[in-house]
């Protein structure tokens, strides 16, 4: 088997990802920067730290907080 038979017979990465960045959750909540601070702040998400203290927020704390809206 070559080398590109082998690379199409792995299956594609998901396009669904465990966490976004704060501006990332932003455009898909369809807010402002500084409001996915402010739920943060209130306690309304729930963030994780990535390597170098980059605030993430995690795709279930997205569907938790639509879900209840």
């Amino acid at each position: 088997m070559n080398a590109t038979a082998q690379v199409q017979a792995l299956p594609a990465p998901s396009a669904e990802r465990l966490a976004y960045s704060i501006q990332e959750s932003a455009e898909m909540l369809g807010v402002n920067y500084f409001s996915v601070y402010r739920l943060i702040q209130r306690g309304k998400l729930k963030p994780c730290r990535a390597l170098r203290g980059k605030l993430l927020v995690p795709r279930a704390e997205l569907l938790r907080l639509l879900k209840t809206e």
